[in-house]
């Protein structure tokens, strides 16, 4: 059990840029989380998740990696990396990294080496055509903004393949030399204290797009990611990024259950998410329902769904049909400013449920209430702001607010800072801050830090069966049991409140674990459970946990 700590983990998301500055730069780094792990300690979260930090053009917010060993020297040094991990490690945190394996920035010296001559011994580490391919705009990942997948480079008098932006060429995953390479890149982080890393562009690693023939398929690279793990380091685990549709997902897990070797121990479970802000919009627990029951089962022990209810990137509503996507739209981002890529919504959590306070603790009970890891995205758990005038994605990605003062608290630079903090309104920083909510019980991070602790005293959510028993629909019921014991959670998505009477069975009591209102005593199992307006409720069937 030990192994798949995984299971309940509360898994925290955030920028080193945009955390804390120590120096007094204007960007975020290594001494400045240090010193601000105090605060994650304070939620109760068990593992952080450390968007791209490597040397970077940073085009990409880090993504487009030009050395795959090192620290950006804006956050600091490999010093400073370790001095973090440990300090992580001596708060009971684990620490897991993002990995990007599919492509590398164009000044990366592999691929200034590659494009500088065919005998370079990099050339084959990317996927190059003589020839332009026929369609170099199929598969283009942001429409409005990317132009194409192939680019020509006058240098290699080639042309190369790029999924995503024309400054991150795709690496050729059929080379093994490659390959070793990963490896060898995930063993050096270990060695320095990483445990887990979520693997970026997961579906484009299971497929050899652009090569003239098709290579050998078995082993899957997963599988040997997967091997390594198991080889160098027990414990160590992996998170997809892979927004894919249910009947593929098996090939992301892999294990005995998918008759295939074991591989990723997470996936993001996009097709939920997209659901849940369907059901929020509705008032309607019947979309949750339909995306639980289409999961996978049984699912391999191995492997976990990763819940969220954003991340770093555009809130992607492309699994749902064009009317539902119109109808999240209009709720969720009435304005074109809002949107990006014709697919996805580019605001963050609290902004989209209008800041209200009901609503925003009614997200966060569920994230921690679905079965699952729930993984957190920074500046959540406070409900800060937006910055729309910020092109693509980056309106999501602002400073993180501690204080109302100078620059959010963030850094006492009066120069620019890496990016402009969220001042106007009751999300800016001078009324959403750590320190304001610190101070008031009740604040969303004070019943944020609770929930946390609750869910990590209700392994059965992580590790457990879970079923829906009947309710209205405007209501969310679940119950997840595991070695004997049993938690109920409801939750109130039509707003209007509701008088639920569950049948559960031979149960006898509910013993309340949390509560939107006074938590209360200790209720007759079949007795009527009262939700407020965006109400939650957590009960432990029976009595304490065996």
């Amino acid at each position: 059990m030990l192994d798949l700590w995984y299971k309940n983990a509360v898994i925290y998301c955030l920028d080193v840029e945009t955390f804390m500055d120590a120096n007094g730069d204007g960007t975020g780094d290594f001494a400045g989380l240090t010193d601000r792990l105090d605060h994650l300690e304070n939620l109760g979260v068990t593992a952080i998740w450390l968007n791209p930090f490597y040397p970077t053009p940073n085009r990409d917010n880090g993504y487009d990696i030009s050395d795959f060993y090192g620290v950006d020297g804006r956050l600091g040094n490999l010093g400073a990396f370790v001095e973090f991990a440990r300090a992580a490690r001596a708060r009971g945190m684990k620490l897991m990294v993002d990995l990007v394996c599919n492509h590398t920035s164009v000044d990366h010296p592999w691929f200034q080496s590659a494009r500088a001559s065919e005998d370079s011994p990099y050339r084959d580490w990317y996927v190059w055509s003589k020839e332009k391919p026929e369609d170099i705009t199929e598969g283009i990942i942001f429409p409005g903004v990317q132009e194409a997948v192939w680019t020509y480079d006058d240098a290699a008098e080639a042309w190369y393949m790029h999924r995503f932006y024309a400054h991150q060429a795709d690496l050729n995953i059929a080379n093994p030399a490659v390959r070793e390479e990963i490896l060898r890149i995930m063993g050096f982080w270990l060695e320095l204290g990483v445990e887990g890393f979520r693997i970026d562009a997961v579906p484009f690693l299971i497929e050899y797009k652009g090569l003239k023939e098709e290579p050998d398929r078995d082993p899957l690279l997963l599988s040997e990611m997967r091997d390594f793990l198991a080889w160098r380091r027990a414990g160590a685990i992996m998170l997809a990024e892979a927004n894919v549709e249910r009947d593929t997902v098996a090939e992301y897990f892999g294990g005995r259950e998918f008759e295939a070797d074991e591989r990723m121990h997470l996936v993001f479970d996009f097709p939920l998410n997209q659901k849940l802000w369907l059901g929020m919009v509705r008032g309607s627990a019947a979309p949750i329902h339909d995306a639980l029951k289409s999961r996978p089962s049984p699912m391999p022990v191995h492997g976990q769904f990763a819940n969220f209810l954003r991340n770093h990137d555009e809130l992607s509503l492309d699994k749902l049909t064009e009317a539902e996507r119109e109808e999240c739209f209009e709720a969720l981002a009435p304005e074109k400013s809002m949107r990006v890529y014709g697919r996805g919504v580019r605001r963050r959590l609290a902004p989209m449920l209008d800041g209200d306070p009901a609503r925003l603790a009614l997200a966060h009970s569920i994230l921690f209430a679905l079965p699952g890891t729930p993984v957190m995205w920074y500046g959540d758990e406070i409900g800060m702001g937006e910055r729309l005038d910020l092109d693509e994605r980056n309106p999501v990605r602002t400073p993180m607010q501690w204080a109302d003062e100078r620059n959010a608290g963030f850094s006492r630079t009066t120069d620019d800072l890496v990016r402009p903090v969220v001042e106007d309104g009751p999300l800016g920083y001078h009324r959403t801050n750590v320190a304001r909510q610190r101070e008031r019980a009740g604040s969303l991070m004070d019943r944020v830090a609770q929930m946390v602790r609750v869910r990590r005293a209700c392994p059965e959510l992580g590790w457990g069966e879970w079923d829906l028993p009947g309710a209205p629909d405007r209501v969310l019921v679940l119950r997840s049991r595991w070695r004997g014991n049993a938690v109920l959670t409801l939750h109130d998505l039509g707003g209007e409140g509701a008088e639920v009477r569950l049948d559960l069975g031979d149960a006898d009591r509910l013993t309340p674990l949390l509560s939107s209102a006074e938590m209360g005593d200790t209720v007759d199992a079949d007795a009527p459970i009262a939700l407020e307006p965006y109400g939650y409720r957590w009960f432990r069937i029976g009595g304490e946990r065996r």
